[in-house]
């Protein structure tokens, strides 16, 4: 049984603290995860985990252990990576989060060339609306919206997204279409709850930048989730443009304030700094770069 394999279902059940969930990170099953942990534990002579019927948590001699474990296999990766590279194939995993509504589509459709492209990198996609830890969690890259509050994490950004303020035709009818940012306080807001300040929308006026503070009945942390209440006619809805672009070509929304935007939204990949990045990944990060700066791309932007 090799080492670095008993290394690395060690590691992956650590990020998971379940041998289920380590198991299906690294793709093996549950009792070859635990019998490579019970190899690792006999050759070192130590427990590295305290086992419970509900929880696998690290005792401190496996904290120390994972420590030294995470930054040598990073060093083994990207060794490998070498090779790939002078063999220009590249080959192996990367495990990528991003938020659910923009991972299922767009960071789908700006994947799949790459996927096409590298047939033996395996991609594996964990969508979620909260921000993962990615050191704990085993995770290569993270895509993230807005200001970023890691400062730990290195970033690239890919772009910048339009941040627009949109309504239904239906409502705008039935309520009067608001003539001044200000008047959005009188009206039913529909809050993204994903937002630094989701109940304060800013806007780019001719005496700088105006902060208006809005209401409303509905709020969701799903920027697709607020279009799609938006374009039923439910309320005005602040959110990053592609969310809202398929409905506001079809005329089921209508831009309001278009000339008064507040600055952008930024988009990011992001890193751990310790994470030694293989072949795999730089080649991942230079095509997100570059698919998302592209022109087709950038009709997202200001």
């Amino acid at each position: 049984m090799d080492t670095l394999d008993c290394m690395r279902a060690f590691v992956a059940v650590a990020a998971q603290h379940s041998f289920t969930g380590g198991a299906r990170q690294i793709g093996i099953s549950t009792k070859l995860a635990s019998k490579y942990v019970a190899r690792l534990e006999e050759r070192l002579g130590a427990q590295l985990f305290n086992r419970t019927t509900r929880s696998v948590t690290l005792t401190d001699t496996g904290q120390a252990y994972l420590e030294r474990c995470i930054p040598l296999l990073d060093q083994i990766d990207e060794m490998e990576g070498v090779i790939q590279e002078r063999q220009s194939e590249l080959a192996g995993p990367i495990r990528i989060t991003a938020p659910t509504g923009f991972g299922s589509r767009e960071l789908v459709q700006a994947v799949t060339p790459f996927q096409q492209a590298h047939p033996k990198v395996r991609i594996e996609m964990l969508l979620s609306d909260y921000h993962a830890p990615i050191v704990e969690e085993g995770i290569d890259l993270a895509i993230r919206f807005g200001t970023l509050q890691d400062s730990t994490l290195v970033a690239r950004k890919l772009c910048d997204m339009r941040l627009v303020v949109v309504a239904a035709p239906d409502y705008l009818a039935q309520h009067g279409e608001p003539g001044h940012p200000r008047a959005l306080a009188t009206h039913n807001c529909l809050l993204l709850l994903s937002a630094a300040q989701p109940d304060q929308w800013k806007f780019q006026t001719d005496d700088g930048v105006l902060t208006v503070q809005v209401n409303g009945h509905f709020r969701a942390n799903s920027p697709r989730a607020v279009a799609h209440m938006a374009a039923g006619g439910q309320g005005i809805a602040r959110c990053p443009y592609y969310t809202v672009k398929p409905f506001v070509e079809a005329g089921a929304l209508q831009l309001l304030f278009a000339d008064q935007e507040a600055g952008p939204l930024p988009l990011y990949v992001v890193y751990p700094p310790s994470r030694h990045l293989t072949a795999r990944i730089r080649a991942l990060i230079e095509h997100l770069a570059q698919w998302f700066q592209s022109a087709e791309q950038n009709q997202w932007a200001p």
